[in-house]
């Protein structure tokens, strides 16, 4: 699928277009918090990168989904669409990872992907998030569905604690997104994130990731050590300015022995 993004869209030119990096940022107000949207235009690809107004703001947005959920029984966002969550259900039944497989999900919000995973058969399925309205909103959605083999735990991965280990299966969908983002010494954060990862994810296990902020090559020098691509898979692209790029950048990396 190819989305067409029309330049009426466009606020503000940080950089002149038509060089090799530039960006060029939109405002979409997106509930329940604002973003400004960033078009990463780079060598050979074009990169959404979404920055959030307001990045100690997560907790009060999911009290805000928290609450709508308990008055409309509406989940709230899925980050990156339900395409994405397919997308890593399909690549783990291709590769036929065992139902009773330990998974963990990295800020699993409102617990979707967890919902999904489960009603597809698998039964060792844990979520964190470090926002105690997520887990709550996470285990509201849990208990509507009727399901009993989800275990949420309020933690910052950044701050891992003994019982989060062996896990066989790592998964992440925008978390690392937004740690990259924070003002607060972005890029050592970033180092501990990967120590984090390779503290929970046991030797030989699978780290999914789904990114709208780095490209394929990007994330490989990010995980560079103590971990080896395995598969790109396909995401949806877009044409911007004569050029082609994709959306999100989704990869699966297998921890080295």
């Amino acid at each position: 699928m190819e989305l067409e993004i029309q330049p009426f869209v466009l606020m503000h030119v940080s950089t002149a277009y038509g060089l090799d990096m530039g960006y060029t940022i939109c405002e979409y107000n997106l509930h329940p918090c604002p973003f400004f949207l960033i078009i990463h235009l780079c060598h050979s690809c074009v990169n959404f990168i979404f920055c959030s107004l307001f990045l100690s703001s997560w907790d009060a947005a999911y009290e805000s989904e928290l609450q709508i959920f308990q008055e409309s029984g509406d989940a709230g966002e899925i980050w990156f669409g339900e395409e994405s969550m397919i997308r890593l259900i399909r690549w783990m039944e291709k590769q036929k990872i065992p139902l009773d497989s330990s998974v963990l999900d990295i800020g699993t919000g409102n617990g979707v992907l967890l919902v999904e995973l489960a009603k597809c058969g698998y039964t060792n399925l844990t979520g964190i998030d470090y926002s105690p309205s997520a887990i709550q909103l996470s285990q509201n959605i849990i208990e509507k569905e009727g399901l009993s083999n989800i275990k949420l735990q309020v933690k910052d991965f950044l701050i891992p604690a003994a019982e989060l280990s062996g896990f066989q299966i790592c998964i992440d969908k925008g978390t690392f997104d937004a740690i990259s983002l924070n003002p607060d010494n972005a890029a050592e954060k970033r180092k501990q994130y990967v120590k984090s990862l390779c503290t929970v994810l046991k030797m030989e296990g699978f780290f999914l990731i789904t990114s709208c902020n780095w490209t394929k090559e990007e994330l490989l020098n990010e995980f560079r050590e103590g971990f080896e691509i395995l598969e790109e898979l396909p995401t949806p692209k877009f044409c911007f300015g004569g050029r082609v790029g994709n959306s999100v950048t989704a990869l699966v990396f297998q921890r080295k022995k």
